[in-house]
């Protein structure tokens, strides 16, 4: 029988990883269609993915996929055959990360994964959504990088970033409106009742790859807007459209992105701070004190006099022995712990220590 998940340490799976010679790229998509059994399709998908070398991280639920890889370069055409051989996935756009300049990565490498994991789940994205009336059938119209950039040429047109502050912070679309939460569940309900006045406007809704916009445009509809977009493919597609017809880039600073890199480079300008010095910095890190794990902002400076951890007080448990820090970290529930929750929760991280 086929082993259908990992069982190779995530040390030595990382050193494989650095020892092959063949470049990889990033490639991502997603589709909401209805899987009877998910731990079914799971499996299948699982052993195909596999066998093709493929790593990365994939969500199951029965209202579709949402799935994120790192396929060797000689593999992507074998890939895109499998993933288009599935009945419900046979037209799926894949999108392939432009990787620009991105931080901390070898470029020629690209770790942005180094293990497949395949998780079935109650949905592909947390909404929060329990109304049985809500459905994914009706949503907002694609619109492409040439049709955004005409439609924001219109001031009455309101541009909707449905990502989490982190995520926006580094980078954006000029002009975009930020819902500042950093759940899509919290998100939902407060762009609805932030754009009530804008009920007759073009509304046009982005995310990174498509996934949380479109679902986004089809609560937007449930609750009565009328001319709600979102955009194709999400930045993603968008950097990649621009590129290749050059067209006009409307947006600004790094694209954060939910694998080892963190980031993908878009244009040269720095519109984050540090978190800890507020320079100008947009580069993303967990604290290097696991019992704290903290999701921030760090410059490279702070980077080095805090051995890469959030606060004098992070790094003086980083620095005391292994043995005494997984002491500490027993019981510890680091949960979902982002900095800047929130505009109005910022924890004050003292940097003059």
């Amino acid at each position: 029988m086929a082993v259908l998940h990992n069982r190779v340490s995530q040390k030595e799976l990382k050193q494989r990883l650095l020892q092959e010679t063949e470049a990889r790229k990033t490639i991502s998509f997603y589709r909401y269609f209805i899987i009877p059994n998910p731990q079914s399709f799971r499996d299948e998908l699982y052993i195909s993915l596999n066998n093709l070398n493929v790593f990365g991280r994939i969500y199951i639920a029965q209202e579709g996929i949402n799935a994120q890889l790192s396929v060797p370069e000689s593999r992507i055409d074998d890939l895109r055959n499998y993933i288009h051989s599935i009945a419900h996935l046979k037209d799926v756009w894949l999108n392939v990360s432009p990787l620009m300049n991105t931080d901390a990565v070898d470029q020629n490498k690209n770790t942005s994964f180094w293990v497949l994991k395949i998780k079935v789940r109650e949905k592909i994205v947390a909404d929060g959504i329990e109304d049985p009336a809500f459905s994914m059938h009706e949503k907002g119209h694609y619109v492409k990088a040439e049709t955004f950039n005409l439609l924001t040429e219109d001031p009455q047109t309101i541009v909707v970033d449905m990502r989490n502050h982190y995520e926006y912070e580094v980078g954006h679309f000029e002009k975009a409106l930020e819902v500042p939460s950093d759940t899509f569940r919290d998100q939902l309900p407060m762009a609805v009742d932030i754009l009530q006045k804008a009920k007759d406007q073009n509304i046009i809704m982005y995310c990174t790859g498509g996934i949380r916009c479109e679902k986004a445009t089809a609560y937007m509809l449930h609750h009565g807007f009328q001319r709600v977009f979102h955009l194709e493919g999400g930045i993603i597609n968008y950097v990649n459209e621009v590129k290749a017809k050059g067209l006009t880039n409307k947006f600004i600073g790094k694209n954060f992105v939910f694998d080892n890199r963190l980031g993908e480079r878009i244009t040269n300008e720095i519109i984050a701070k540090c978190h800890l010095c507020e320079e100008p910095a947009d580069t993303h890190v967990n604290c290097a004190n696991e019992a704290c794990h903290l999701l921030f902002i760090q410059c490279a400076s702070c980077n080095e006099k805090f051995d890469g951890c959030c606060s004098y007080e992070c790094q003086q448990v980083f620095q005391l022995p292994l043995e005494q820090q997984k002491e500490l970290r027993k019981g510890i529930d680091k949960g979902s712990n982002i900095f800047n929750k929130s505009k109005r929760l910022r924890p004050k991280i003292n940097a003059d220590k």
